[in-house]
């Protein structure tokens, strides 16, 4: 261990008073030009490295951050975030964060809108969430942004003027990848249907660009582009008869699939409304290790998940934040993770890696 370096220790190689080393530190103060660039150069030389952890006790500085998140309750992908958000909060809540949670109807717009004007009352500093809606999150995007409000934002990538970063896969790389699984196995007149499970998935940019990806993947390998590919909208995905319906009519007017592409976490739901027999020579490549999903990857039903790794979305959207703005260190502005491919010979070592989950800040 390196010895430790002293206010007094910089104040003497730079022959300046101790006090003008502590104002230079913490910023404040009057101090000539020439005298801060030498006391910074002789920290520099020395490694010094401020105490964080006690400049902020110092303070008494408290960091608000707002989340806006869907309600978990209602669809229980959410929870793998929210874990995340609650780890990193557990990990840097003594440096002075202080974190309110503020929920929302995952399919309904409006409600979206209402919460995220509430938690703007809040007058946070900075705010964690998805934008599952475009239109609502370019607005909110836009509000933050005349407030000054510092943005962290995961799942679906959007820019903006106060964005400090997105945190998640590239939504049409999964779909590329998605696109080349499928791809093994199909035959010469063989298709494929991207399904989107998902209440107004117009406003959903991701589900949008991962049915490019797939498209585009088909159209570079010489697969037919597009021709190959069935895109289907199915909004009432929680009405098991309808939706067993809609997909037994479906497989009827195209009984050249042999591919689905189910394009967020509800994979599960097609063999819950048909049944694993009525699928046993379908390939279905879905998202997220949700129990269901896991379930039937390791029954066969489900050949392949793609891990959105959703609790490390929700930790490093949140240690961001405080990286930046506590810590004063750069953030990088798109953090892309992983695109896992999870079948069930490898799945309990990512369902153990999400339980053990932890990072040091």
């Amino acid at each position: 261990m390196g010895k430790r370096i002293r206010i007094k220790d910089i104040a003497e190689k730079a022959k300046v008073s101790t006090g003008t080393v502590d104002r230079v530190i913490h910023n404040r103060g009057n101090v000539s030009p020439e005298k801060r660039a030498k006391v910074k150069s002789v920290m520099e030389e020395l490694g010094y490295e401020p105490n964080i952890i006690a400049r902020t006790l110092a303070t008494r500085r408290v960091l608000h951050i707002a989340l806006l998140l869907p309600d978990p309750s209602i669809d229980p992908y959410w929870e793998l975030p929210n874990t995340g958000v609650e780890k990193a909060w557990q990990s840097v809540r003594h440096y002075g964060v202080e974190l309110e949670p503020f929920y929302f109807n995952l399919f309904d717009q409006a409600d979206f809108a209402k919460k995220a004007a509430i938690a703007l009352k809040a007058k946070p500093e900075a705010i964690v969430f998805p934008p599952v809606f475009l239109k609502a999150a370019n607005e909110l995007l836009q509000e933050c942004a005349c407030r000054g409000i510092t943005v962290s934002l995961f799942n679906t990538e959007l820019s903006g003027e106060n964005v400090l970063t997105y945190v998640g896969q590239n939504s049409y790389q999964s779909g590329v990848l998605a696109g080349k699984l499928l791809s093994f196995s199909m035959g010469q007149s063989d298709r494929v249907a991207v399904v989107n499970l998902s209440k107004e998935p117009a406003n959903a940019k991701h589900l949008s660009d991962k049915a490019r990806g797939l498209e585009d993947y088909f159209e570079t390998q010489g697969l037919g582009g597009s021709n190959r590919v069935e895109k289907v909208v199915f909004e009432e995905f929680e009405d098991k008869a309808a939706l067993r319906a809609f997909l037994l009519d479906l497989l009827q007017a195209q009984p050249e699939l042999k591919g689905f592409f189910v394009t967020n976490s509800r994979a599960y739901k097609i063999i819950d409304a048909l049944g694993p027999e009525a699928l046993k020579d379908m390939r279905i490549v879905g998202f997220d290790l949700l129990p269901e999903n896991i379930a039937y990857l390791q029954k066969g039903a489900i050949q392949f998940l793609i891990n959105q790794n959703p609790v490390e979305q929700g930790y490093l959207s949140l240690t961001s934040l405080v990286q930046k703005l506590i810590f004063d260190k750069k953030v990088e502005p798109i953090q892309y993770l992983p695109l896992d491919i999870v079948v069930a010979e490898n799945a309990r070592y990512y369902l153990e890696r999400e339980e053990k989950y932890a990072l040091v800040v």
